[in-house]
């Protein structure tokens, strides 16, 4: 639904926000990078189920929906297909907005197939 790129040693999390504005969704499916206080607000805040499993350093661990979880599944096999473009997988483009824009066109070629 939405890319977003982000430097090397920024965590994927920061930008989770911005990637989940404005999406009407019953839930968010995620893995433990995820697992932050700010995140699992803004999902709650929505009124979406936080699928997040938790980090080990949370005092109380939420409930986790394992049956949903499995489906994030998919996610993973999209990314997979999205490597086997090369010029995505070996970056090959200099500058972001081109790496992005390809990316942006893979990712329709692997929804269209």
């Amino acid at each position: 639904m939405r890319l977003a790129l982000t430097p090397g040693q920024q965590a994927d999390c920061t930008v989770a926000a911005d990637l989940l504005a404005g999406l009407a969704v019953s839930a968010v499916l995620a893995d433990k990078a995820y697992d932050t206080n700010a995140v699992v607000a803004h999902i709650s805040q929505a009124g979406a189920a936080v699928v997040v499993p938790s980090k080990r350093s949370r005092r109380t661990p939420r409930e986790l929906d394992r049956n949903l979880y499995a489906d994030r599944n998919k996610v993973e096999r999209f990314f997979n297909r999205l490597k086997q473009y090369r010029r995505l997988a070996t970056r090959h483009d200099k500058t972001a907005a081109s790496f992005l824009a390809f990316a942006q066109c893979a990712a329709t070629f692997v929804w269209l197939l």
